[in-house]
C-alpha cells in the first residue's frame, strides 16, 4: 500500500492562516472597539509603517489582526506629495470597500479628501500595487456597503454610534 502524501504547502499554509486569524480576530475586534483606542492611533500608526518597512510592503498590522487590508497611495490634495495610508478593505465585487471610520471620531481621517482630490489613485495589495477607480458611495448604496464592511468589521456599527457624521464609504475598482 502506498505511503500517504503530504498535504500541498498552500493548503497547510491556507489552513495555519486561518486558525490564526480566527484565533486573532476576536483580539483585534476588542482592541478597536475600544473608545481609547484612537487616542493610541500616532503609535498604531508607527507600528504599522515599521511593520510594513520590515516587510517591504508585503504585510501590514491589519494582516496580523487577520483583517483584509491594503495601502492607499494618493498625492496629500495641499502638498501634492505621496501619502501611504493602511486601511482595513473589505473585498467585494472584484474591488475593495474602504471607511472614512477613524475610529468613530468627530472628523473624518484626512485621507477621504487625499482620495476624493486624486487623479490616480493607486493600492498596495499583498505586496502589489493597483491603480483603481475611485466612487463614493452615497445614500441606500452608501448603507448597503457599511453593512457589507460591518460584517467583516463589526466595529463599523460602533463607530458610526459615536460620531455624528456620516461615515464615507468608497469602492475601489481596478482599472
Amino acid at each position: 500500500m502506498p505511503e500517504p502524501r503530504p498535504a500541498p504547502a498552500h493548503r497547510v499554509r491556507s489552513a495555519l492562516h486561518e486558525r490564526y486569524r480566527r484565533a486573532v480576530l476576536p483580539i483585534a475586534v476588542a482592541i478597536g472597539a475600544d473608545e481609547r483606542t484612537p487616542r493610541h492611533l500616532p503609535q498604531i500608526v508607527r507600528i504599522d509603517k515599521g511593520i510594513q518597512r520590515l516587510s517591504r510592503g508585503r504585510l501590514t498590522l491589519l494582516d496580523l489582526a487577520g483583517l483584509p487590508s491594503l495601502t492607499l497611495i494618493v498625492p496629500g490634495r495641499k502638498s501634492g506629495q505621496l501619502r501611504e495610508t493602511p486601511l482595513l478593505a473589505v473585498p467585494h465585487e472584484g474591488g475593495w470597500l474602504v471607511a472614512g471610520s477613524n475610529f468613530g471620531g468627530t472628523r473624518r481621517p484626512v485621507w477621504v479628501l487625499n482620495v476624493v482630490a486624486a487623479d490616480e489613485p493607486r493600492v498596495r495589495v499583498g505586496g502589489r500595487e493597483h491603480r483603481v477607480v475611485v466612487h463614493e458611495a452615497t445614500g441606500s448604496e452608501r448603507d448597503r456597503l457599511y453593512d457589507v464592511m460591518t460584517r467583516t468589521w463589526p466595529n463599523f456599527a460602533k463607530y458610526q454610534e459615536r460620531t455624528d457624521r456620516v461615515i464615507r464609504v468608497f469602492r475601489l475598482d481596478p482599472r
